[in-house]
């Protein structure tokens, strides 16, 4: 039995798809309102903030995917993911579970420097100090040997679906939909930016190969890395059509973020949007040479149409 935690966001579908295609149909999907994606899912109602909910939901599983997302909410974010993290973990811990931890980099600096596996946690607000707290807590319980688990990081998400991000809202949405896209402060910068279908099948990858446990893991991204205006030049080559946009400066966010409550919560986000933000995957790329990533070229397409 393989168990999805978080099942229905875009991550946790995907990732079912995979498992289903390349692993197991031994499926169980777990979230408050969990729906199935194949016929043969199993689904189980759960909330991870409750440890005895947590328990049932990880009993009987060979392999947890922990792929749990939640709104951009700081508040939110403190109150339920380490409750969350800690919940699973114990649930894991008792059943001989293995864990698959699905994480982000907000816990990494907002600088120009490449980012790898061993780069240190130096967040820049509140969300970031949550992210740290909860691959810490994951990595110290590793370290321990009290459980058998993986940490699988993603940089910032565009895709397909139910896909949510900063550059899907603000740049490819608003294109589909006909409207100017707004870029965040720099259109000239290197962005690294994963393919949410690529994170997940790399995720169900990583998961699924005994020796890449007890370590973390940069997912694949497109290693031809573009600027927003070489991405909008991509969209207007898929639209037919020239594509003006407008580059939203840090001041515009600041002062957004007065009477906004959503462009508060993306400001600890925001320096690492004012120079090349360069996301290594290579030692992923060593360990799955055969593991094919989606280019930009190929991935704006398939959001467009």
């Amino acid at each position: 039995m393989h168990t999805v935690l978080g099942a229905n966001g875009p991550i946790g579908e995907e990732l079912t798809r995979e498992l289903y295609r390349g692993f197991t149909q031994d499926i169980r999907l777990v979230s408050r309102n969990p729906t199935k994606v194949h016929d043969t899912d199993q689904l189980v109602k759960a909330d991870l903030t409750d440890p005895a909910a947590s328990e049932r939901a990880v009993e009987g599983s060979e392999i947890a995917y922990l792929t749990v997302g939640l709104p951009m909410d700081s508040n939110l974010w403190e109150r339920q993911f380490p409750v969350m993290m800690r919940n699973v973990i114990d649930a894991c811990a008792k059943y001989g579970t293995k864990l698959v931890f699905f994480d982000n980099t907000y816990m990494y600096p907002g600088t120009t420097t490449p980012q790898t596996e061993s780069t240190g946690f130096q967040p820049n607000g509140r969300k970031g100090r949550v992210r740290a707290r909860i691959a810490t807590m994951l990595l110290d319980e590793m370290s321990a040997g009290s459980i058998d688990a993986v940490i699988c990081r993603a940089p910032e998400f565009y895709g397909p679906g139910k896909t949510k991000s900063l550059t899907n809202s603000l740049v490819f949405d608003r294109i589909k939909a006909g409207k100017r896209p707004l870029v965040p402060v720099s259109a000239k910068t290197v962005r690294s930016l994963i393919w949410t279908p690529d994170a997940s099948r790399a995720m169900a990858l990583i998961g699924n190969t005994p020796d890449a446990y007890g370590q973390t893991w940069h997912l694949p991204v497109d290693p031809h890395r573009l600027s927003y205006a070489e991405m909008i030049r991509v969209a207007e080559q898929v639209t037919g059509r020239r594509i003006p946009y407008t580059v939203l400066p840090l001041a515009a966010f600041n002062i957004g973020a007065r009477f906004v409550r959503q462009l508060k919560e993306v400001q600890e986000l925001l320096p690492r949007y004012r120079g090349d933000n360069i996301f290594g995957t290579s030692k992923f790329t060593a360990r799955f040479p055969d593991f094919t990533v989606t280019p930009y070229e190929e991935g704006i397409p398939q959001i467009l149409h």
